[in-house]
């Protein structure tokens, strides 16, 4: 063989481990970029997983443990059932702030009712106090049905403050309509939404010089027949800490109980507003002499 041939078979040589070493680092490299991708792939399922966890914990907190079925229908018969006799007793109670009366305006009213309007959220813990007395107060009008329990958020202040919820329920009266609006659950995401002329009240009476500028816009917000008005909790919801449903529930029944002098008082409060909306009707509701005792205060 000449120099010219072995030369060229040489060049072959060279030719072929060059190109077997070009093939293992175009080999080394795609090895790279597939743990690279795997990589990335592996950390994006680790967020999703994290990120459904979370969504399927902050969905169970909202429903988790909530009293249901014979516990459910005992803490809304005590709810709804409060003896007149222990209302009497409380009076005034220890409520905080009264209705705010509204002079001149409009009447309020829902087939051919005077309305009351309620705008709140499942969770807020002012609402979640002012629930309470406004299931005491208008039982005493009317019947509520499918009532349910819910809690407020868990991670602002007063957390995880055991209630009642309007969402779902219904209420029938011969004297009062009452339009209750939970705008959120306790996750903060949408439940109910205002109708416009429930946005026009809130606008209106929500506000200065109805409400302090500082507590513009503040829930919960209950307009009584546009005569009345409650714009927040009208006792600190501290008093319902650390208690269930239950123990909050069978506390409205016993006078002395801290409890239900603050909701029992807000009730009465709330009955006498009701009471000046009904003509003072049902006349057993509304001779009471606690209750009229309360209806030149609010």
């Amino acid at each position: 063989m000449g120099k010219a041939s072995r030369s060229k078979q040489r060049l072959t040589t060279r030719e072929k481990i060059a190109n077997q070493r070009a093939a293992e680092r175009r080999a080394q490299v795609r090895t790279r970029v597939s743990l690279v991708i795997g990589s990335v792939v592996a950390v994006i399922a680790i967020v999703v997983a994290f990120v459904l966890i979370k969504g399927v914990s902050n969905n169970s907190s909202t429903t988790a443990s909530l009293p249901t079925g014979t516990a459910l229908s005992k803490i809304v018969s005590n709810a709804t059932n409060v003896p007149a006799a222990t209302l009497a007793t409380i009076g005034k109670g220890t409520i905080q702030t009264a209705p705010t009366a509204l002079t001149g305006q409009p009447a309020l009213t829902k087939n051919g009712k005077p309305e009351i309007v309620y705008i709140g959220a499942e969770y807020c813990p002012y609402c979640a106090a002012e629930r309470w007395p406004t299931v005491v107060a208008l039982s005493r009008f009317g019947t509520f049905s499918n009532l349910g329990v819910t809690r407020s958020d868990t991670s602002d202040v007063y957390p995880s403050t055991k209630t009642l919820t309007f969402h779902g329920s219904s209420y029938t009266s011969k004297y009062v309509a009452f339009s209750p609006v939970e705008q959120t659950d306790p996750n903060r995401k949408t439940l109910e939404t205002p109708t416009a002329q429930e946005d026009a009240l809130i606008a209106k009476y929500d506000s200065p010089p109805y409400v302090p500028s500082a507590s513009q816009g503040a829930i919960p917000f209950i307009d009584f027949g546009n005569k009345y008005l409650i714009s927040g909790a009208s006792y600190s919801p501290q008093i319902l800490q650390g208690k269930s449903w239950a123990q909050i529930s069978a506390a409205l029944s016993d006078p002395s109980s801290p409890i239900a002098k603050a909701v029992g008082g807000t009730a009465n409060y709330m009955t006498a507003a009701i009471c000046k909306l009904t003509n003072n009707q049902p006349a057993n509701v509304c001779t009471a002499p606690s209750i009229t005792a309360l209806s030149g205060k609010v």
